[in-house]
């Protein structure tokens, strides 16, 4: 009796050690639908500023209807969050909101670019923001090898990393925010070093929909310690070093 005892523990333990590696291997669903530029920056994370600032001035509803609704490529400029919170403080506070819509702007090209086509794109690049041929908002770009910079007349920023691509959009994330002339070249709204957390200036309004604070997602697939499978795991290993201790 105490032998089968033993043996169903075992059976058990075998069977939730190969649940668990099956779980963790498990990789996590890719995004499905259209383009969602909300969905794309909480999936990569670090963008929880920026995200906050497309809900505020409802340029996410404005860039998920032109690329639902049109042929019309888009190029996004993703801040992250430590570039946010290297702008000096009370930058964003001192915009009105048209500015604040313009700043957003500034970020979004009227046509999807692949990095390759930075190393041949003319200057200045034309945002959304306004016409650059006229002095307003100029944004320039500049190649060094596969790096691609980016200049605003205020400050520059470095393309660091694709976040995403598709046929009408693509999304890269910048170290900077950029600061178009128009609105911070007489200003002393220049960048500074970082503030304390306490002074972080970061949009206000509620956090993105359907995501937490810091808008990251684990994509591991890894169990955590508190997984189901886990525990039974656990107990199956401490019955039966009980029961073997017994014999």
């Amino acid at each position: 009796m105490i032998k089968q005892f033993c043996f169903l523990f075992f059976l058990l333990f075998v069977f939730l050690l190969h649940c668990s590696k099956t779980s963790a291997q498990t990789p996590a669903a890719a995004p499905s639908g259209p383009p969602n530029i909300t969905a794309i920056l909480e999936k990569a994370g670090q963008f929880t500023s920026f995200i906050r600032l497309l809900e505020n001035t409802q340029q996410d509803d404005q860039i998920n209807t032109q690329l639902n609704s049109s042929n019309q490529g888009l190029t996004i400029f993703a801040p992250t969050d430590n570039a946010f919170s290297s702008l000096k403080s009370g930058t964003l506070n001192s915009l009105s909101d048209q500015q604040k819509v313009q700043l957003v702007q500034f970020h979004i090209l009227p046509n999807s670019m692949s990095m390759s086509q930075f190393q041949t794109a003319s200057n200045p690049l034309r945002t959304q923001a306004g016409n650059s041929n006229d002095g307003e908002f100029p944004l320039n770009v500049t190649t060094s090898g596969n790096q691609v910079n980016l200049t605003t007349g205020v400050n520059d920023a470095t393309v660091a990393n694709t976040i995403f691509t598709g046929s009408n959009l693509a999304v890269y994330q910048v170290d900077n925010v950029l600061l178009p002339l128009d609105l911070f070249g007489s200003s002393a709204s220049a960048p500074a070093p970082a503030p304390s957390k306490s002074e972080k200036d970061v949009p206000t309004g509620s956090a993105p929909k359907g995501s937490s604070d810091d808008a990251s997602v684990d994509t591991s697939g890894a169990l955590s310690v508190n997984h189901p499978a886990v525990t039974m795991l656990s107990i199956g290993v401490a019955a039966f070093a009980a029961v073997s201790l017994w014999l």
